[in-house]
């Protein structure tokens, strides 16, 4: 599906639930001209995309059970059509785990950044485990698998489940550094019967951070030909970009704060010839010896 597509998608379910929440009560044939589709895409948006509404059916109409008219706001309205639009993102989107978006306390349990996902079929009670951490304010213990070996993290205080690029990572506090865990490599979950009290300077951290690597940051300044600033004034191509100053050449001096130089590297190594480390001194360098010895593997 195109992100036209999509906008197209979340835009019509978006508009039906509004009909919805005002009491309307909808014939599919009307919805299906007024919206430019097929009146089979209209059934399929209210009998599966929106399979976990209480809806009614009445003399070929649908409308919501009037116990729950009223209760979406705007911005509601707008998060449960994008999640029904993009149903994939989820490891889990049964009827219950949908029911529980409608509660703000669960909502504040996921972040999402990006637009691909991973695939994490079997993994839904996990998942489910740490949002009920997280709501709950509950203490966790887990085992983390790394390739030396599995490492057991015995106290942490989770905040939230982050989609970055795809990926799920639990946003975490562990004694007193904020990491970030691939979800996938978190196994033997335990909730634990204490509680730590919650620290909204972190949530604003989560909020305001472009990737994922958290922690302390380090700054890095990079050199851009006009040849490709463009793209990076459109928007941000690293976490945390800063276009510092524009060249009289057309080009860009762009720094970015960072927890990890992998945030960076993959940039600059798409963008060459076209972009250059200044700081911190000795970077570049050691960029530049990797591809040399890269360039002699391929060739040798």
């Amino acid at each position: 599906m195109t992100a036209g597509n999509h906008d197209t998608l979340v835009y019509r379910l978006a508009q039906i639930l509004v009909k919805l929440n005002q009491g309307e009560k909808l014939d599919p044939l009307t919805l299906a001209d007024e919206f430019g589709v097929n009146q089979r895409t209209i059934q399929r948006d209210l009998n599966v995309r929106f399979a976990y509404l209480p809806l009614q059916k009445t003399g070929g109409r649908y409308h919501l059970d009037p116990t729950f008219l009223g209760k979406l706001n705007s911005r509601d309205i707008e998060r449960f059509a994008g999640l029904a639009g993009v149903r994939g993102l989820f490891p889990s989107f049964s009827d219950e785990f949908l029911r529980d978006i409608f509660d703000s306390r669960m909502q504040s349990a996921l972040l999402v950044k990006g637009h691909n996902y991973e695939n994490l079929a079997g993994r839904e009670e996990d998942f489910r485990q740490l949002e009920r951490a997280i709501v709950a304010r509950r203490r966790i213990a887990f085992d983390y698998r790394k390739e030396a070996g599995d490492k057991a993290y015995t106290d942490v205080e989770p905040y939230k489940l982050v989609n970055h690029k795809g990926i799920w990572y639990l946003a975490a506090r562990d004694g007193d550094k904020l990491k970030a865990f691939a979800f996938g490599k978190i196994v033997t979950i335990r909730l634990l019967d204490t509680t730590f009290a919650h620290d909204p300077e972190i949530e604003r951290q989560l909020r305001e951070e472009d990737g994922i690597w958290l922690g302390d940051k380090k700054e890095i300044v990079f050199k851009v030909t006009s040849e490709i600033a463009g793209y990076f004034k459109r928007r941000k191509l690293i976490a945390n970009q800063v276009v510092e100053k524009e060249l009289e050449d057309g080009g860009l001096i762009v720094s970015a704060r960072v927890g990890h130089v992998n945030e960076v590297l993959p940039i600059v190594r798409y963008w060459i010839p076209h972009i250059r480390i200044i700081s911190p001194e000795g970077l570049q360098d050691e960029l530049e010896r990797e591809l040399r010895v890269y360039v002699e593997r391929v060739s040798g």
